[in-house]
């Protein structure tokens, strides 16, 4: 069996990545919140239609990385038991070019609500503490994937990095698979939905000028956004239930 050799700090990070993987909902959520507690602005209020563009950017970039690469290949590794899993090693699609595109996304999508929620708080503290515990997260993975696929995990470790993503060759992974929109649209529907009702949140209580200072549109209009957004939601998960759209 062919494993990684740690040093202690190693062992400690895995450790810690084990603590997180298991305890990641309770842990996350109030991060998540944390969005909202007052804090120093990054922008002053004559320039902060700036951060409404590029935080936009950011984070609908993280979400369609995160779209692509489970539309090209779907992978398992949500855990088992509350403990790190999976049932096989997935190096296709996106996977060929960096070892954990999805944990990339996510951290696109949380920067881009930083910068949209014009936060100097979330940008300069959970946004480190979310790089940190995702880290301790993935050092676990890579524990129990090098103990589980032995050399051929290692080789993969060898030719693709952990973090930074070689876009060489990617060209040629997009021509030569196929994209499953129904399984990115099936398997990411709780995340997006969680995802729009906070942009929409911070969009409209962070930036009241959207709604003139209107505190009862913009109540109103946060309403009609949760409403659309469940409605979609329930539509999708009925749509599953009753087989027309298939998450494999």
């Amino acid at each position: 069996m062919v494993q990684f050799c740690w040093n202690n700090s190693g062992e400690k990070m895995i450790q810690i990545g084990n603590f997180f993987f298991k305890y990641r909902n309770w842990v996350f959520i109030p991060m998540y919140l944390a969005v909202f507690i007052p804090s120093p602005e990054l922008l002053g209020e004559d320039k902060r239609h700036w951060l409404i563009i590029l935080g936009l950017f950011i984070t609908i970039l993280g979400q369609a990385i995160r779209c692509l690469t489970i539309g090209l290949a779907y992978i398992d590794r949500g855990g088992k038991d509350k403990k790190v899993y999976a049932s096989q090693l997935v190096t296709q699609g996106i996977f060929n070019h960096c070892r954990n595109p999805l944990y990339i996304g996510n951290i696109l999508k949380l920067l881009g609500i930083a910068v949209l929620a014009n936060s100097v708080l979330y940008l300069g503290v959970f946004i480190p503490a979310f790089l940190f515990i995702y880290q301790a997260i993935v050092l676990a993975e890579e524990n129990f994937l090098a103990g589980k696929f032995g050399p051929d995990y290692v080789d993969y470790c060898q030719r693709v990095n952990r973090w930074i993503p070689n876009v060489a060759g990617l060209s040629d992974t997009l021509k030569s698979m196929s994209f499953r929109w129904q399984r990115p649209v099936v398997k990411e529907i709780s995340s997006i939905y969680v995802w729009l009702i906070g942009i929409s949140a911070v969009l409209l209580y962070k930036y009241p000028e959207l709604t003139n200072g209107d505190t009862a549109l913009r109540d109103q209009n946060f309403f009609i956004s949760i409403v659309i957004c469940t409605a979609l939601y329930l539509g999708i998960r009925h749509l599953k239930k009753i087989g027309i759209l298939q998450g494999l």
